[in-house]
């Protein structure tokens, strides 16, 4: 039997909420603790360059508060890389990054840059840090992905959570599905990520080779009205009812 899929949850927009006023509240350390008292198997935070929302004393304060696991994303740069390797998070998720974007808009080109993210992957690994690679669910980049030595992907589920009609979103999940088929067959563990809300996580949550879901800007939402415990508890509830469908 395959284990339980594990809920990651992003605290990013805690820290959204926060920037735009200058306070020091709400606290993404506190909501962590919260997501983790929740069921939440992992916190994740994403350090952008242009610290946008999360914080560097952010990031050391989850590192040292994080009872579950610390899955820190960043830029695959040199400044990133070497927070990283001094915070020592278990999980350090690679993602591309524009700074004019609102938000991640897909998958790492790890096709087009073997080389320069084989050494990257192999010093964040060295320091103990595993390593996974957010990409699209193309073949060449989960090929490329399982070529620079990274035991890890996140497939970029953003396409899937944003069609507008059931036609393309069948295409998109026939796309995540057969990308997970690939990666499984290349030895990688596969999570994905992006875009996913309680309405649209079931087919994702029911795919049985899927390990780790996470989720920040629809869980942080929902808190408006639930809190975090209950948001959190809520999106658990969600994936389960899939993985309980598939099983049974």
């Amino acid at each position: 039997m395959r284990p339980m899929l594990r809920l990651g949850v992003n605290v990013d927009h805690v820290a959204t909420i926060r920037q735009a006023r200058g306070t020091d509240y709400p606290d993404p350390v506190m909501a962590a603790l919260e997501a983790e008292r929740a069921g939440a198997a992992g916190i994740t935070a994403h350090l952008r360059e242009d610290r946008r929302h999360i914080q560097d004393h952010d990031i050391d304060r989850l590192a040292a508060g994080v009872t579950s696991k610390l899955n820190l994303e960043i830029a695959a740069t040199p400044e990133m890389v070497e927070i990283a390797r001094r915070v020592r998070p278990a999980d350090c998720c690679l993602v591309p990054e524009r700074r004019e974007e609102l938000t991640t808009e897909g998958g790492l080109s790890v096709d087009g840059n073997r080389e320069r993210l084989t050494d990257i992957v192999a010093g964040l690994r060295d320091a103990g840090i595993q390593v996974s690679l957010f990409i699209d669910p193309a073949p060449r980049e989960i090929e490329a992905a399982a070529d620079v030595g990274a035991p890890v992907i996140e497939l970029h589920t953003g396409t899937y959570a944003d069609a507008t009609d059931d036609s393309a979103r069948a295409r998109e999940m026939q796309r995540i599905t057969e990308g997970v088929l690939l990666a499984e067959q290349a030895g990688l563990v596969v999570n994905a990520g992006h875009g996913l809300t309680v309405g649209n996580v079931g087919p994702i949550a029911a795919i049985p080779q899927m390990v780790e879901l996470n989720i920040g800007h629809s869980i942080v939402a929902r808190a408006l009205f639930l809190g975090m415990h209950g948001a959190v508890k809520e999106m658990l509830n969600a994936c389960n009812a899939a993985r309980e469908h598939l099983q049974g």
